[in-house]
């Protein structure tokens, strides 16, 4: 009986069951070690995501981490840091492994001591951060969408610029990468070749999204908001204009009457003098009905046709130069906010002029009748701020102001989108590449044909063989001593490629004009008048719609213009100067910037 009872004893519940031919003990205990080595083995992986981590070799700490503390992604408004491993370890489990795996080779680098220098980082420094660029181009920037989302972007809570930049981004398929460079590390962008960028930055196809309607729904609400906002503007400087323009008619009644007086006492009396033919500048206008346009000029300092054509220069480049959009698409409500920077020094402005304001706002209204265009531009004068570069500073002592309207012709590249902009060369006088003097006077033949002695005037590229743009290998940018044949020229100037050039002075003289291979004055009909009363700057001009010389682009009914309005205050001259980016006009037309009304 013992001997039964014995063999017939029963197995532990443990060895009893089996689990895919595996005693359940057995499996337990396996199953319990896994979790035991899959915890240790997360907790070993993500020591190696802290920041803490990252930065105990000297090579991140005394390098990378300094330049990283204290950008946007370290400290911000809402608390919330992206730390190294935020932009740099994919959040995916195959992804992170993947990445973890070819981060190997950095202990390779750490033993063999290949940025253990800072001449040895700084060599090296852009290898690493093309090598970053490409690895998040080719994964759709996946690191910044961990936290950032097109689709939970807000246009009402964004810049205009950076609302048209992120539309841009998702209907041609561009990714995060492409734009933001540098904002955690310095940026070295500018070091890479620009052929390398080109073609690294170029829209994929893959990356195309459609635009959310929630997107489009927030865009809706932010322009009505700032359509509302700009009109109480508007009527609140079309008060206070008024209330100038009733200072100035009182001034002038007034002077009219103590000239009258003195006509009305023969001992004071005199010959009248002969009124002057600007006089009679549109007089038969009647300006209280023409409608006033608001634009506000801006100082651009050295920022070149070349310069916004250089990505590496100039971030809209690329919307500019291939995806068609104008000048005003990305900077139109930036103006003001340009100007303050440009004028206070910098990249762009080396030699700044203390007190010079960034921006000047102005009114302009625009009439024609059956023969002729006329313009009226007011703006407030500002005093005088001596430029310390010039003698006496003042640029040019004969002319407090000058103003300078531009109508652009046909065949112009990117004339539609840049307007005037398109003659601001590079090698232009004061800007970066002016040849100077002695260069101008070595290529004699060709200072001959542009009537050129000590400086270079504004040109068209379309008037040069060449005109460099990247500025490669030390090349200096522009191309003034690349002038095409004369026969050349003159088939671009009646093919209506030009620029047409109207410039009113101090005086009131004007001359009358066109921007190709050089500036020309083609003594085509204008009459203009200038003066500054009441502390308020009026210049009136006409010319004829059709005048039919040579450099004068004929306005039609029914067609729209791209113009560009100068103003040179305070004595200044060449590239001190206010501008406006690319404007529209037309005839009758009240969906242009600047509607020419029917007098």
């Amino acid at each position: 009986m013992s001997e039964s009872s014995q063999g017939d004893k029963k197995k532990p519940i443990w060895r009893r069951y089996f689990l895919w031919g595996m005693p359940i003990g057995g499996a337990a205990a396996v199953f319990v070690a896994g979790i035991i080595f899959w915890g240790g083995f997360n907790t070993a992986m993500e020591a190696t995501n802290t920041k803490q981590f990252c930065i105990s070799c000297h090579e991140m700490r005394d390098y990378v981490y300094e330049e990283y503390k204290g950008t946007i992604h370290d400290v911000n408004r809402s608390g919330v840091g992206a730390t190294c491993s935020d932009c740099h370890v994919p959040k995916d489990w195959t992804h992170k492994i993947i990445r973890k795996v070819q981060a190997t080779k950095e202990l390779y680098g750490k033993v063999v001591g290949t940025i253990n220098t800072p001449e040895k980082f700084e060599a090296k420094r852009l290898q690493l951060a093309m090598n970053e660029w490409e690895r998040m181009k080719a994964n759709d920037s996946r690191e910044c969408r961990n936290c950032h989302d097109f689709e939970s972007m807000m246009p009402e809570f964004q810049q205009p610029r950076a609302r048209q930049q992120h539309m841009n981004a998702m209907s041609s398929g561009q990714t995060c990468i492409d734009c933001h460079k540098g904002i955690a590390h310095s940026d070295l962008r500018d070091r890479a070749e620009e052929d390398y960028l080109e073609e690294l930055e170029a829209p994929h196809p893959g990356f195309m999204r459609e635009i959310p309607q929630e997107y489009l729904a927030s865009l809706a609400r932010v322009e009505a908001l700032e359509a509302e906002q700009s009109a109480a503007a508007k009527a609140a400087q079309k008060s206070q204009q008024e209330a100038v323009q009733a200072q100035i008619q009182a001034a002038v009644e007034s002077a009219l009457a103590e000239e009258r007086a003195k006509a009305d006492d023969p001992a004071t009396s005199e010959p009248a003098a002969a009124a002057s033919a600007a006089g009679d500048v549109a007089s038969n206008v009647d300006w209280a009905t023409v409608p006033v346009t608001d634009l506000t000029l801006f100082y651009p300092g050295q920022a070149s046709f070349e310069w916004v054509q250089n990505g590496k220069t100039h971030g809209g480049a690329r919307p500019l130069t291939k995806g068609g959009d104008a000048c005003t698409t990305c900077h139109a409500k930036e103006v003001e906010a340009i100007g303050t920077k440009i004028v206070a020094g910098g990249e762009i402005e080396p030699t700044p002029i203390p007190g010079k304001r960034g921006t000047i706002d102005a009114s302009i209204q625009a009439a024609h009748d059956d023969e002729n265009l006329h313009v009226r531009i007011q703006w407030p004068d500002a005093g005088h701020n001596p430029a310390p570069f010039v003698d006496g500073g003042k640029m040019d002592p004969d002319n407090q102001i000058k103003v300078a309207m531009m109508i652009t012709g046909t065949g112009i590249e990117m004339g539609e989108t840049t307007g005037c902009w398109s003659s601001c060369h590079a090698d232009n006088t004061y800007m970066p590449f002016d040849p100077g003097a002695d260069a101008i006077a070595a290529n004699a033949d060709i200072a001959s044909q542009l009537e050129a002695k000590e400086t270079i005037t504004k040109y068209l590229t379309e008037s040069r063989t060449k005109v460099e743009v990247k500025g490669r290998r030390g090349k200096a940018q522009g191309g003034w001593d690349k002038l095409k044949p004369a026969e050349e020229i003159d088939e671009l100037l009646a093919n209506g490629t030009f620029l047409d050039l109207l410039r009113i002075y101090a005086d009131g003289s004007a001359s009358n004009g066109y921007l190709l291979e050089r500036r020309v004055a083609n003594g085509g009909d204008i009459s203009a008048e200038a003066n500054l009363s009441g502390g308020v700057w009026t210049v009136v001009f006409s010319r004829p719609l059709a005048s039919g010389a040579p450099g004068d682009v004929p306005l039609e009914p029914g067609k729209t213009y791209t113009v560009g309005f100068a103003i040179h205050d305070d004595y200044a001259a060449a590239r001190f100067h206010h501008v406006t980016l690319d404007t529209s006009l037309a005839l009758d037309d009240d969906a242009a910037q600047i509607n020419a009304i029917k007098q």
